[in-house]
């Protein structure tokens, strides 16, 4: 392959990357939000909110990464998307806003209450139109002539909400395996309660999701169920089993960090399948990597820039996560 054919692929795994990213890091968060609904006193509440106040407004970064890429490298994609998906991104977006919002003035507020429930719903709306963005993504966007030709409401679907429901058990249950590594007490044991019951329904949702795939599109089958490629991707339901085991078991000896491990694990194998799925294309059934992508000069050359910036958001998440490592408690926050 030459230079040229090798630019879309590099772009296409750096757009990844940053979303992989977001979802990983964000996903605990929003999962704290959804989960500081059950704590039991608001001084438990507290603790959850410390537990990522240092951290959690650095992870959008990411998700500026992911836009700002995908904008650059593959603009047919970027337009169709989000006419497409106005309306789950926009309801999306508002929610980010409520969420943040209420997560700063929430330290400040002598009733705590209002700010609660808009930080939980906040957290519950952008995972849920996160999700279904997903589904609709997977399930396809009518795309004709680079420009998106279908209507305000056909992301709706049955797979979308269905997808938009298991990304809320799946960043539910990140964040309850966050909880484990960061509380002591009686709120960590809930913790581990909180995660199994969370992991139950993220393998009923996994289940779902790998049954549903291959009856959206017969290239979906084929790509799993075509011969030999049946064989060479059978290593991915084996290792997702092997995760779900693995975090089963250590949250019955409980331990600290492999429940969050094997966690993310779970969502690094889920995301690896559905980009396994929809290969070649990035907006299916119609974009492709190389047909939708921006010219070489313009990837080649906003490249350059991202090799120099890139190494920087790496060490300053990494180190983040380092000063504020350690247990948590209602007092030790940084307001």
């Amino acid at each position: 392959m030459t230079m040229v054919e090798w630019l879309p692929l590099i772009w296409f795994g750096i757009i990844g990357f940053g979303v992989f990213m977001y979802v990983l890091l964000d996903g605990f968060v929003l999962g704290i939000g959804m989960l500081s609904r059950l704590a039991a006193t608001e001084e438990e509440r507290d603790i959850m909110m410390n537990s990522v106040a240092p951290i959690w407004d650095g992870n959008e970064t990411w998700l500026v990464l992911g836009g700002a890429g995908l904008l650059a490298a593959f603009p047919p994609v970027y337009s169709a998307m989000l006419t497409a998906l106005y309306l789950p991104l926009t309801l999306m977006l508002i929610a980010l806003i409520f969420r943040g919002v209420a997560f700063e003035f929430r330290f400040k507020a002598r009733d705590k209450r209002g700010w609660n429930l808009a930080f939980q719903a906040g957290s519950v709306v952008v995972t849920f139109c996160q999700g279904v963005s997903l589904g609709a993504l997977v399930h396809g966007i009518n795309v004709v002539n680079n420009q998106y030709a279908g209507g305000s409401f056909e992301w709706l679907s049955p797979f979308a909400l269905m997808t938009g429901l298991a990304l809320v058990a799946g960043y539910a249950l990140l964040g309850a395996t966050w909880l484990v590594i960061k509380a002591e007490g009686p709120l960590q044991t809930r913790a581990y309660g909180w995660s199994r019951t969370l992991l139950a329904a993220v393998v009923v949702f996994m289940a779902l999701v790998s049954l549903w795939v291959p009856f959206l599109d017969d290239a979906y089958a084929q790509r799993w169920f075509g011969w030999p490629n049946i064989v060479w991707l059978l290593p991915v339901p084996v290792i997702t089993l092997a995760l779900c085991a693995g975090l089963y078991r250590s949250l019955g000896r409980r331990a600290t960090f492999k429940p969050f491990l094997y966690s993310l694990g779970l969502f690094a194998v889920g995301y690896a399948g559905l980009a396994i799925s929809i290969w070649p294309h990035i907006l299916p059934p119609h974009l492709t990597i190389w047909n939708a992508a921006s010219p070489p000069a313009t990837q080649g050359f906003l490249l350059v820039g991202l090799v120099a910036l890139l190494p920087f958001i790496l060490f300053y998440t990494a180190y983040s996560y380092w000063v504020f490592r350690g247990k948590v408690t209602a007092s030790t926050g940084y307001h």
